[in-house]
């Protein structure tokens, strides 16, 4: 049987939810698929550092409350170099601030928004293909958890299904874009310990990049660049512990048992395209960026923003006009973030081809943004996000 919806949406991540909880405010109906169960959804922990921009759309919404009870507002960030911190201060400089706010608690928020709206919320689905998308009825074709076939027909299908989307296949290839890979990593660890400083630490040293960052009141993230290939399990914690303590110098780190690592390639993509006819893309499925400028869940929301309006007019009122634009306005945001999140990255991470020229002049850098009141302007406004488009 073919099953009827206004927006069928392929991922039930931040920028699936989401949009699905806009659409509900606009009074249109979609029906969400993930093929992952919910508590895999709700505990795979990622990092969580939202715009301000970002935070009110969930407030605003009604999506979140816990975001800013539990979440904690940071005013500023250090950069950490030739042994001397300097705190880039954003509520005197752009008057704006970010959340400490884990993606895994931003979605059990919008599910469990979701479903107390009764939103039609499929986990255990697997999205096989898109079908129709020039058409004015595309289907997504699926499997649901018993093996039974599932066909969802819609007005728009929407690809917030991560960066091996299905839905991108339908729009030309899954791996069709503009793509970067960087030659080091982040070695991530969480670890049982109380906050070693109040805001982050992004500090860049002779031994490479380290971040210090937070998690809660007894857990921490923190991470240190390392090769791409490096095997998580090849360190002892004693020696996890002298790596990190010896990137940020003039810093002591407040030590626990480390419970948790990993290691997080670096690449860069958006695809070549975001729309075909009435498929779209948003969030991880339309773009990756490195960790370093807290870009990646960010700018899945803004995203959503524009197409939530572009499908309100084309439902509402018939008219694609808005879904036309959808793409380039979205893309403008897209490369700003990416040329800042590759800006940060180069800054503050040692290439392994490096010269003591390009540590110096690296250095140099660093120096041209502490000490400019307009270098730390121009951070802060990117770090703390653009006004969205609402």
């Amino acid at each position: 049987m073919t099953e009827r919806t206004s927006v069928a949406i392929v991922g039930a991540g931040p920028a699936g939810l989401l949009l699905a909880h806009l659409l509900d405010i606009a009074g249109i109906d979609s029906i969400v698929i993930d093929q992952r169960s919910r508590e895999e959804i709700e505990t795979t922990i990622r990092a969580g550092i939202l715009e301000q921009g970002t935070v009110e759309v969930l407030t605003d919404t009604g999506a979140s409350d816990r975001v800013r009870t539990v979440g904690q507002r940071h005013d500023g960030i250090e950069l950490r170099f030739d042994g001397e911190g300097h705190r880039i201060d954003f509520a005197a400089t752009v008057g704006r601030g970010v959340w400490l706010y884990p993606q895994h608690e931003v979605l059990k928020d919008l599910i469990a928004a979701r479903l107390a709206a009764g939103q039609d919320l499929r986990l255990g689905v697997t999205a096989d293909s898109v079908e129709g998308v020039d058409t004015d009825r595309p289907r997504v074709i699926a499997t649901g958890s018993d093996g039974e076939r599932i066909e969802i027909e819609a007005d728009v299908v929407v690809g917030a299904d991560g960066s091996r989307s299905v839905v991108r296949r339908a729009l030309g290839g899954s791996s069709s874009g503009h793509f970067r890979e960087y030659p080091f990593a982040w070695f991530g660890v969480l670890c049982e310990a109380p906050p070693s400083s109040e805001e982050l630490i992004y500090s860049s040293s002779p031994e490479g990049f380290a971040l210090i960052s937070q998690r809660s009141a007894t857990v921490q993230r923190m991470y240190f660049q390392c090769d791409p290939e490096e095997d998580p399990e090849r360190f002892s914690e004693r020696q996890l512990w002298d790596i990190l303590q010896a990137r940020v110098p003039g810093t002591t780190l407040k030590e626990g048992h480390i419970f948790q690592r990993d290691v997080l390639r670096f690449r860069s993509f958006v695809a070549h395209e975001l729309r075909r006819g009435r498929a779209v893309l948003v969030g991880d499925a339309a773009h990756t960026v490195p960790p370093t400028g807290a870009k990646g869940m960010n700018l899945a929301v803004a995203d959503v923003v524009l197409l939530a309006e572009a499908l309100r007019a084309l439902v509402r009122e018939k008219g694609e006009r808005l879904l036309d634009a959808y793409p380039e306005r979205a893309l403008s945001r897209i490369w700003k973030a990416q040329h800042f999140s590759w800006w940060m990255t180069s800054m503050l991470h040692t290439s392994p081809e490096a010269t003591d020229f390009d540590r110096r002049r690296q250095v140099g850098e660093l120096r041209s943004v502490v000490e400019s009141e307009h270098g730390r302007a121009y951070l802060a406004e990117a770090y703390t996000g653009w006004p969205l488009a609402r």
